[in-house]
């Protein structure tokens, strides 16, 4: 354990660890009743994302320079212009995406939000939904209203009836997103994983098959309706 503030610690998970997810769920629960903040940081994301990880914890520690939202612009990118950004900002890298949106201080890139295409969905008659795959800061930054003024953006442009995304439940609870009316919906399982030579993290589909003892604590999903 790595203790940061009296609100938040690090847990430094060894690659070679006894633990199962439940075990690091109900360490996270036990904290949080505390009002205590706890992270499990893996060895492999570590090695593999130092220059993330110090940026997302910096962030945690509120040693960001701050930007409020209202002096940024947003616009449309580039898958490149995206990919990149998020490669250098994100814990989890860049993914596949339909809609990239950028949000810039005078002509410096500082976030980026990715969106998928709109999905209709069966519950409602004409009733799309949008999932929000990737948001990103620029290390070094805090934007106030930044989330929100991009999936405004984004609403605007495409009319979703809601937007969902994910947390990974390793680094959060979702306060960025409960902070702006999403609703928790469900908790996602555990994903566990393989690492190939660069340490880069393959998902096991079958995890009964194998013995892994890379994993997630999984994610928590959550909505926001328009």
């Amino acid at each position: 354990m790595l203790k940061l503030t009296d609100q938040l610690i690090i847990h430094l998970v060894s690659l070679n660890h006894p633990f199962s997810p439940q075990n690091l769920i109900q360490l996270q629960e036990k904290y949080a009743i505390a009002n205590i903040k706890l992270i499990h940081l893996w060895e492999d994301i570590w090695r593999s994302k130092t220059a993330q990880v110090l940026a997302r914890l910096t962030s945690l520690l509120g040693q960001n320079k701050r930007i409020h939202g209202r002096k940024t612009k947003v616009q449309k990118i580039a898958k490149p212009v995206a990919d990149t950004f998020l490669n250098d900002n994100h814990l989890q890298g860049a993914v596949s995406s339909r809609y990239k949106i950028g949000l810039f201080e005078k002509e410096e890139l500082v976030a980026v939000a990715t969106f998928s295409a709109l999905r209709k969905m069966n519950h409602t008659e004409n009733y799309k939904s949008a999932e929000l795959i990737r948001f990103a800061v620029k290390a070094g930054y805090s934007i106030t209203g930044g989330l929100s003024k991009l999936i405004s953006y984004f609403a605007a442009l495409h009319q979703p009836n809601d937007v969902m995304t994910y947390a990974d439940r390793d680094w959060s609870a979702g306060e960025a997103y409960l902070r702006l009316g999403f609703l928790q919906t469900t908790a996602i399982a555990p994903q566990y994983y393989r690492l190939n030579e660069q340490l880069q993290r393959q998902l096991i589909k079958d995890a009964q098959t194998v013995a892994a003892q890379i994993f997630n604590t999984g994610s928590l999903k959550f909505i926001l309706q328009f």
